[in-house]
């Protein structure tokens, strides 16, 4: 008997080693690499949003649930990630509605580009934070790349091994805690760097998006309507990479035939009011603080005269929620 508890503490010990080293050998995203906490941070966020959007770096950067709500009274959520692919798209869909049914799903069309994975570290980003479920399974087998393994995303361990040489003090003071690095979602840059010359636009051999990503954009439309969600599609403003009009064409006449919303929010951008010498912190990819405030003002008006969303400052409850999130906010910004 004696012999049975002392074995079983052993393996328990060891358990726990092999848990604290794993963790300790797991990246943080906690000040380094950002991009890769905002995935978890939806999972503690109250869960009354009337807008959900998901994409790519394009909607995290460049659509402010804060300033929607304040400028409109909207309650939103960004759950982007970095090159968010349109399988992982649909999946983290599918998993926000476990949780909740917005009235609105707000889905980037720019990764329609990519029919196939683009890197393990933007799985990463990706998939690292997101809870385990059926729909994180069936993203990590429509994403990973030849060299990657399944395996590896259950024990990061294999994975990360490699990088006891490479540990910082981020490592040890966000071993059992974490921080807040997006206001809903957003990730706030108030850098700025001004567009100057733009890589020459390569004429591609085939313009078609791929069958792959067609069929998950009707899964998106058909997950929507089966849970009476109106599904808008957008295109975030951004001079390069390159939108091409035959993309824009496929995306019009998507929309047409499933009754859909899409507004290329490029080719507004003047009115807008965006100045890519300012309102931009890499030259035209993404829009900063300033660029991204113009459009969130832009684009809930548009939501709220369009879709008759409600005015939530209105609602003591929710107001008094968002005040708080408003004040950390503006404290972040300053």
């Amino acid at each position: 008997m004696k012999r049975t508890i002392k074995i079983l503490v052993i393996i328990l010990l060891l358990l726990i080693i092999f848990f604290l080293v794993s963790k300790l050998l797991s990246p943080k995203y906690m000040t380094n690499l950002v991009e890769g906490s905002m995935i978890a941070e939806y999972y503690d966020a109250p869960k009354n949003h009337d807008v959900i959007f998901i994409g790519d770096c394009e909607v995290y950067a460049n659509f402010s649930p804060m300033v929607m709500y304040e400028q409109e009274g909207i309650t939103a959520y960004v759950r982007g990630t970095s090159q968010q692919l349109i399988w992982q798209s649909y999946g983290i869909l599918e998993e926000t509605l476990k949780y909740e049914t917005p009235k609105l799903v707000i889905f980037n069309v720019n990764s329609l580009r990519y029919s196939e994975p683009v890197s393990e570290a933007y799985n990463r980003l990706t998939l690292d934070k997101m809870k385990w479920s059926k729909e994180k399974i069936e993203i990590i087998n429509a994403s990973m790349t030849k060299e990657e393994t399944f395996i590896s995303y259950v024990f990061p361990i294999l994975r990360y091994h490699s990088r006891f040489s490479e540990l910082t003090s981020e490592d040890f003071e966000y071993l059992f805690k974490e921080k807040k690095n997006t206001y809903n979602g957003f990730l706030i840059n108030k850098n700025v760097k001004p567009v100057g010359s733009l890589p020459t636009k390569k004429v591609l051999p085939d313009y078609k998006f791929s069958n792959k990503c067609i069929e998950y954009l009707d899964k998106m439309t058909n997950l929507c309507k089966n849970n009476n969600i109106k599904l808008i599609l957008i295109k975030a403003p951004s001079l390069y990479p390159y939108w091409y009009d035959e993309y824009n064409e496929q995306i019009v006449e998507y929309a047409k035939n499933n009754n859909l919303d899409f507004y290329n929010l490029k080719d507004v951008a003047d009115e807008i009011g965006i100045d890519y010498q300012t309102d931009t912190y890499d030259a035209g990819l993404h829009l900063n603080l300033d660029g991204a405030t113009k459009l969130s003002k832009y684009f809930s008006k548009l939501l709220k005269e369009k879709y008759n969303l409600k005015d939530y400052r209105q609602d003591e409850k929710i107001n008094k929620i968002y005040q708080e999130k408003l004040n950390e906010y503006k404290q972040a910004i300053e």
